[in-house]
């Protein structure tokens, strides 16, 4: 019983040197936290509040729910019961809100740079985990890529998945976009969001919600949603939305997934956007070859050096931007080029699409234009200009906004095969006859002469080394032109019927 009224009490400090609990409400939250665990009796013990782990204190005060009977002990229900203690602490929306837009008053980094730090306080960004990623830069003929293997979301277990499965099926929240998740106690197939605060800004006259990841892959990797749950679109009004949010938080880029499959991203049902306080490697890919589009000359148009196919946009005036990345989209959709096999559409499937990223560059105005086709074969039944077959060993799944960019989110499944490929390498044992790293066989037969003096100092590096160029192939395979002499000359048979 002493050891639940301690951790309590780190709990509720925890809360108030991170500024998401006031002093005043001390004993009001630590109520709120003994009737979670059915607790009627409270004494104050002395312990130590000099150094407070979250993570050490959520653990221990989840193994005692788990010993009480509260929650069943599996990854699913903790992390359902752990949100519901960080939600004792937190702040009502309406002051976080109230809270941001003083902040915003000094300066829109200055709201952001808090904000960040308010979704990390309140465990919604859990710390911990995103420790966990693997992350390293390879460097390129394109620029510097950032390489990721995602570790910080949690692996279900056998009992977890049985429990999503046999949930009952709910419509609300329609989807983990929506802005009903505030403050949504979760279930097993819905993760808590007891923790979650929204910030609600208007972009193109209509209510939207502003939050961060809780999986940031990169710098204040944010989300901007639609207020309305409804399927993404690229278009015109798309343009004018990206560049609304970048008006009001000049310090961050705004992007958007395609709107098809293959080519968009895991979310085509809620209109959104991501963006963040970073700069990819495609940012600061340079232009390799100018042109200006008649009607259009006060904007500036380029082709960038990058895997995948972008014209990029410049002006000082973003409205003409806007018009001419309309004009671009509506000629890129109603494009066909046998002889660079982009076809517009086939058998009344559209394959044409743009992943637009707008940001700011000093006064000047910017958008990357990548153009995106979806179509298959029987040879790439995924995608032509998606990972080809020889890659998926490494990355299989879409390639989306984030990947466009230069940043590679690659699966958890990763981290235990390259531990196992550096043990199988350097005891010369045969990747063939292990069936988890089987599939990496090719490969490694293909770099490993490459490399004459392999050792336990060097091969940490050789392999982070490959998995970075296999990454450069894989946005080279979803490039629709290819930065070669030949797809250049196609691309810029495109740019000629502009």
């Amino acid at each position: 019983m002493l050891k639940l009224y301690e951790n309590i009490k780190k709990l509720v400090q925890y809360g108030i040197n991170t500024g998401l609990t006031p002093e005043c409400e001390r004993i009001y939250t630590t109520n709120l936290l003994l009737d979670l665990f059915q607790e009627n009796d409270y004494e104050d013990s002395t312990c130590d509040l000099s150094k407070i782990v979250l993570e050490d204190v959520l653990k221990e005060l989840l193994d005692e729910a788990c010993s009480r009977g509260i929650i069943e002990d599996s990854v699913v229900h903790r992390d359902l019961f752990d949100t519901k203690l960080m939600n004792c602490l937190m702040p009502r929306p309406a002051q976080v809100q109230k809270s941001f837009w003083e902040d915003y008053a000094v300066s829109p980094e200055h709201a952001t740079e808090k904000y960040y730090k308010f979704s990390q306080d309140s465990d919604y960004i859990r710390r911990y985990r995103i420790k966990k990623d693997r992350k390293w830069t390879v460097d390129t003929d394109y620029g510097t890529l950032d390489i990721t293997i995602n570790l910080s979301k949690p692996e279900k277990d056998p009992k977890a998945i049985a429990a999503a499965r046999n949930a009952k099926n709910s419509a609300y929240p329609k989807c983990q976009l929506c802005m009903e998740n505030e403050g949504y106690a979760g279930r097993a197939n819905h993760p808590a969001r007891e923790n979650h605060r929204i910030i609600p800004i208007t972009i193109n006259e209509s209510a939207w919600g502003f939050q961060y990841s809780p999986y940031v892959y990169y710098n204040e990797h944010c989300i901007v949603f639609n207020g309305e749950h409804t399927p993404m679109k690229i278009d015109r009004a798309a343009f004018i939305k990206l560049f609304d949010f970048v008006k009001q938080f000049p310090h961050y880029f705004l992007g958007s997934n395609a709107d098809l499959p293959i080519v968009g991203g895991s979310i085509l049902s809620h209109d959104h956007f991501q963006g963040g306080h970073y700069t990819f490697a495609m940012a600061k890919a340079p232009v390799v070859e100018s042109f200006t589009v008649k009607g259009y000359e006060d904007v500036t148009a380029g082709i960038v050096k990058w895997p995948l196919s972008v014209i990029r946009l410049q002006c000082a005036d973003e409205t003409r931007i806007i018009d001419l990345a309309e004009y671009i989209l509506k000629a890129w959709r109603d494009y066909t080029d046998e002889a660079a096999f982009i076809f517009a559409e086939t058998e009344g499937q559209p394959h044409n699409t743009i992943t637009p990223i707008a940001r700011k560059r000093g006064e000047l105005y910017e958008l990357d234009l990548t153009l995106r086709n979806n179509i298959t074969t029987e040879e790439h039944p995924l995608g032509v200009y998606h990972p080809h077959g020889k890659l998926h060993h490494i990355k299989k799944e879409n390639i989306g906004l984030i990947e466009v960019m230069g940043l590679a989110v690659l699966p958890a499944r990763l981290k235990g095969e390259l531990e196992l490929l550096k043990e199988y390498i350097l005891e010369g044992k045969d990747i063939r006859s292990e069936e988890c790293i089987e599939k990496h066989a090719d490969w490694v037969e293909e770099f490993l002469p490459q490399y004459p003096d392999v050792n336990a100092e060097n091969i940490e590096e050789i392999l982070q080394k490959e998995v970075g160029k296999v990454f450069c192939q894989v946005l080279e395979d979803a490039g629709v032109y290819k930065y070669t002499p030949k797809g250049l000359e196609a691309f810029r048979r495109f740019i000629g019927t502009l």
